[in-house]
């Protein structure tokens, strides 16, 4: 079993990496770590409001029973050496120092945006772009160190650059419009997002999401070539908007390729690409990596979430488009908080310690 580390365990990521890696076969959990009001305190009283007695904890699953008596303790007190890897979900200015110490001595997989967009830090998604992975090993030589930093993407681009992935290796993707409705646990806790602002409404900005997206999605499908990578040549144009969903980004994508398409023919190519995915067998990998539902109401987040435990990307209504000459288009639904976020990070974590690399 390797010793695994979580830091900023109460946030809304940090319990979702509880939850995702209770009984996991392979890691398993020793130390956490959180801010400084809920150091020394045991996990369930530090997500505990001390005036009304309510657990604030956010998952319809219950508290996994390993973590509810273990004590929090401050980030200062990890020691790095006494570990194989460490889960780090801090979303604040002071995720790049803690994962800049921890790094120089044991491999860093982040939920933050601290160091996605370094030239030698690779942007991954289990599946998509293994082949960067190679990145790391130059990141080591670059910075002197002995672990590594490797960050998921923003949540809402981790769907988009799932389905990409087969039509721009099979069919030359050049030119993408993309509207997404993103969920409210998007946001987070805290501050995440006011109730009066959200409740019968739709908010038609996100800050920097769009650039996120823009800039990650080419990253993430670009090549990996002579240790550095070459941004994917696609142009991408999105708007992001917070609606009152729960959980779960649902996306419209409008995409124009290379040489005509039809919707048979890229639901066959994302399929074939869904059946021979490389994390298949992994522990947290999905039965279906990617599905395609031929119903004309779907996806819905609803009825779509829970799919293989949120692990799923679902796409629907694939039709062609005639604005674009080759034009393709389609709804895609992606759990923020699963595959996109803390999940997604131990199945990365998974394909890494099978390559070696934790």
């Amino acid at each position: 079993m390797k010793r695994v580390a979580i830091i900023g365990v109460t946030g809304a990521v940090g319990q979702e990496f509880v939850l995702a890696l209770n009984k996991h076969p392979w890691f398993e959990v020793k130390q956490i770590a959180a801010s400084e009001r809920s150091a020394n305190k045991k996990f369930v009283d530090a997500i505990r409001d001390p005036n009304s007695g309510i657990l604030k904890w956010h998952l319809r699953e219950p508290i996994p029973e390993y973590v509810k008596n273990m004590t929090i303790d401050a980030v200062d007190d990890i020691h790095p050496e006494n570990f194989d890897l460490i889960f780090s979900s801090v979303e604040s200015e002071a995720a790049r120092d803690i994962e800049t110490k921890f790094a120089k001595h044991v491999p860093v997989i982040s939920t933050s945006a601290a160091y996605r967009y370094e030239a030698d830090v690779p942007i991954l998604i289990p599946g998509i772009n293994d082949d960067h992975i190679g990145l790391l090993d130059i990141q080591r030589k670059n910075r002197g160190w002995k672990g590594f930093v490797a960050p998921l993407p923003n949540c809402t681009t981790t769907g988009l650059a799932i389905t990409m992935r087969p039509l721009l290796d099979k069919f030359g993707a050049q030119k993408i419009i993309m509207t997404s409705m993103q969920a409210m646990s998007g946001a987070g806790r805290s501050p995440g997002v006011s109730a009066l602002d959200i409740t019968d409404n739709i908010i038609p900005f996100i800050p920097k999401e769009e650039d996120k997206v823009r800039l990650e999605t080419g990253k993430i499908l670009g090549k990996f070539v002579d240790g550095k990578i070459d941004p994917a040549k696609m142009k991408v144009s999105c708007t992001c908007t917070r609606v009152p969903v729960l959980d779960g980004h649902t996306e419209t994508v409008f995409v124009e390729t290379a040489t005509h398409v039809d919707p048979e023919t890229v639901k066959k190519a994302m399929q074939e690409f869904s059946d021979h995915v490389s994390v298949t067998g992994l522990p947290s990998a999905p039965k279906e990596y990617l599905m395609v539902n031929e119903d004309p109401t779907r996806p819905q987040p609803r009825l779509d979430r829970e799919i293989n435990e949120g692990m799923t990307t679902v796409v629907g209504r694939l039709r062609e488009d005639t604005v674009f000459d080759n034009g393709i288009k389609y709804v895609l639904f992606s759990h923020n908080e699963k595959m996109g976020s803390a999940k997604g990070a131990v199945l990365l974590a998974e394909m890494l310690y099978k390559k070696g690399y934790i």
